[in-house]
């Protein structure tokens, strides 16, 4: 019962890090924007989807590996070993640091040219320090992990964020005071991830201290095995952890390629300004909204991959199946709604929180696509729940294969919108992928014969949202701008998840008998609109 409540409070915790920590990348992007102009926006979003993406290298895989060996080794009364383990990760980690720093600094002008913004070149510059620290902190949150202390690595993702956000926005501030140009001020911004760093570092070194206080009563004596070899370890590691990285890869992928590929796309259509104007919005703008629907449906999707990862090892065929089309399930009538909201009141939410309308197409086309982001994500996760990591790593590399082929294919003819349109095709390539193989190990269906009544759902609802919002911004007109904004926003959103919710009962798509498997937060939301529920379908369920 103990080790039981010890998970699911581990669990939690890492949880509601990565809900903060989220929530704060979200929400540094508006004042960024606001004092940055074109050209900074497009070098701030440069290095930060390079930042982004070497924080998953550090985050996703390699910490959940080196806590998966730690444990055992503890587990089989082996500390020695485990700690054998931690020695030879941090030997490596400070290695790669310093060589990734390097690297980075060094070929940050070549790359920043190679996307026609050589202005980046500063803010990514100013970023490499961050990765001296990066490897080493994602090893010591694994071996935390390991050895049960979830607390080291969610405070530390914490101060990590809350510094980097806090650093970001003042230094931008404090430069853009003193009269320095652009692509300094991005740069400030940039350097809140060394910082950040930083933080992070100093949590888990308070933590090391701590744990090294707890241990000093235990000998850790070596065994008569002779000790691990290094080269064995750094080979489990990397066997186990390069899978789940490479998928865990999939979005900041999709980024990083946009921030690079944009402007050589665009500027023979449409010259140099504008195409750092649409780099600047698509990473300041549109990539933010664009992460708010994936937050809630992800939480609760994925909150079922250790149901699901225990039901495959007991071969329970029909509880995996069952789990698996709830997962998947959940994740899309969860996220649509948001995601339905955002698309009908783009122009709105843009007005709202950025200092101009420019870009609410670029917004809306892209939030749009999320729905497909939101599926990938979860099937990822239920194919590493199925131990298929090296499957879904390979699903990911066929989507980014697909997304580039897209990109300079569509743009030549749609522009941005055809750039943003090979990301949705990305997604749903690999979901399409995932589905494939998770019916192979077991046969489910996601909605089966409701996928019509569940569109009627989305296109009536996102047809009522877009017509209030086209009505609510004529408020401009009489009182300020940003209240009208937002009192729309408001109302389009209120309206929009009510008719979203109202038509998925009264259609069918959701069915009373299977609401005990659904979390408890959903059950309280949807078991009071049930009454609404038509008798012929509920005689029909009975039946």
């Amino acid at each position: 019962m103990v080790k039981k409540e010890s998970f699911v409070k581990g669990t939690l915790i890492l949880a509601a890090a990565a809900l903060v920590a989220r929530v704060l990348g979200l929400a540094q992007r508006v004042p960024l924007e606001h004092m940055l102009g074109d050209v900074g926006n497009a070098s701030f979003t440069i290095s930060n989807n390079i930042y982004l993406m070497l924080l998953t290298v550090a985050t996703a895989g390699i910490p959940s590996t080196l806590s998966k060996m730690v444990s055992e080794r503890y587990a089989l009364e082996k500390p020695h070993e485990a700690q054998r383990i931690y020695h030879a990760a941090l030997i490596f980690s400070a290695v790669i640091g310093v060589i990734m720093t390097v690297l980075l600094y060094v070929w940050a002008p070549y790359y920043a040219r190679s996307t026609k913004t050589p202005e980046a070149a500063f803010a990514i510059r100013t970023l490499a320090p961050a990765l001296l620290l990066f490897p080493t902190i994602a090893m010591m949150r694994g071996y935390f992990q390991g050895r049960n202390n979830m607390m080291a690595g969610g405070i530390s993702q914490i101060v990590e964020q809350v510094a980097r956000v806090g650093t970001a926005i003042v230094l931008a501030y404090v430069l853009l005071r003193t009269g320095s140009d652009d692509s300094t001020v991005a740069a400030g911004a940039s350097f809140g991830g060394v910082l950040g760093s930083i933080g992070a570092f100093g949590v888990m070194l308070y933590f090391t201290l701590k744990m090294r206080k707890q241990d000093r009563g235990l000998h850790l004596q070596e065994g008569q095995d002779s000790p691990i070899p290094m080269l064995r370890i750094y080979k489990d590691i990397f066997t186990l952890s390069i899978p789940i990285v490479l998928t865990s890869l999939a979005v900041p992928a999709v980024n990083f390629i946009d921030s690079t590929i944009i402007k050589g796309l665009l500027i023979g259509q449409s010259g140099d300004a504008y195409a750092t104007q649409v780099l600047g919005i698509m990473g300041s703008r549109a990539q933010p909204v664009a992460g708010i629907p994936p937050i809630l449906a992800i939480a609760l999707s994925t909150s079922l991959i250790p149901i699901i990862s225990a039901a495959f090892a007991r071969r329970d065929q029909v509880y995996l199946k069952q789990q698996i089309t709830l997962a998947m399930r959940i994740a899309i009538l969860t996220g649509m709604p948001m995601v339905v909201a955002l698309c009908a009141a783009s122009y709105s939410v843009n007005g709202l929180l950025f200092s101009s309308l420019d870009g609410s197409g670029i917004i809306m086309l892209l939030t749009l696509g999320t729905i497909f982001q939101i599926t990938m994500m979860t099937s990822n996760s239920i194919l590493l729940g199925l131990s298929k990591a090296r499957v879904s790593m390979v699903h990911v590399m066929a989507g980014i294969l697909v997304k580039l082929a897209a990109s300079y294919i569509l743009a030549p003819f749609f522009g941005v919108y055809g750039i943003i349109a090979a990301t949705g095709v990305c997604f749903l390539v690999i979901t399409l992928l995932n589905v494939r193989l998770l019916k192979v190990i077991v046969p489910f269906s996601i909605l089966g014969a409701r996928w019509v009544s569940f569109l009627i759902t989305v296109i009536v609802s996102g047809g009522v949202g877009y017509g209030l919002n086209q009505a609510g911004i004529q408020l401009v007109h009489v009182m300020p701008a940003r209240l009208a904004y937002l009192i729309t926003c408001l109302i389009v959103g209120a309206v929009v998840v009510i008719i979203y919710l109202v038509m998925l009962i009264v259609l069918g798509v959701l069915r009373e008998h299977e609401l005990a498997s659904y979390p408890r937060m959903l059950q309280k939301v949807f078991k009071p609109l049930m009454r609404l529920q038509p008798k012929r379908i509920r005689n029909y369920e009975k039946g």
